[in-house]
């Protein structure tokens, strides 16, 4: 009977571990496609780029990208680039907000979420002192 039990009780593991790694490569996609937008706000010529790693912090998102845009044109080109990118990834946007402001445009794609602000914003809601405890991730240019 032992031998019964045991049986029955590994497809429970086997599948736990199988979603561990389907999580883990589900964090590896957020965590390159917040580094990929990074990347393409800084071609755009976006400045004070940051990406924060909130695994463990936020139960909203694994990650923030922010960055500061100089114009309201400037801002929405990047903001659209970054959902097209998104889209070739196969990455589905769940909200966009500020878009038609372009003081604040957040672009939420679940597990990496995009703050394109201009400066005035920017230095107001001060994300980075919120969210002060989180890792910063390197962005390689």
């Amino acid at each position: 009977m032992a031998k019964k039990q045991n049986a029955e009780a590994s497809p429970v593991r086997n599948s736990a571990s199988g979603d561990r790694r389907q999580k883990e490569k589900s964090s590896n996609g957020a965590r390159a496609f917040a580094l990929a937008a990074a990347q393409l706000a800084d071609g755009r010529h976006c400045s004070d780029i940051v990406v924060l790693d909130l695994k463990g912090k936020s139960p909203a998102t694994d990650y923030f990208v922010i960055v500061t845009g100089t114009s309201d044109r400037q801002m929405r080109t990047v903001a659209d680039e970054i959902c097209e990118a998104a889209k070739k990834q196969g990455l589905q946007r769940f909200g966009r907000a500020g878009y038609e402001q372009a003081r604040w445009i957040l672009l939420d794609f679940i597990d990496v979420v995009i703050h394109i602000f201009d400066s005035e914003y920017r230095d107001y809601y001060d994300l980075e002192l919120l969210w002060g405890d989180a890792e910063r991730l390197a962005i390689d240019n």
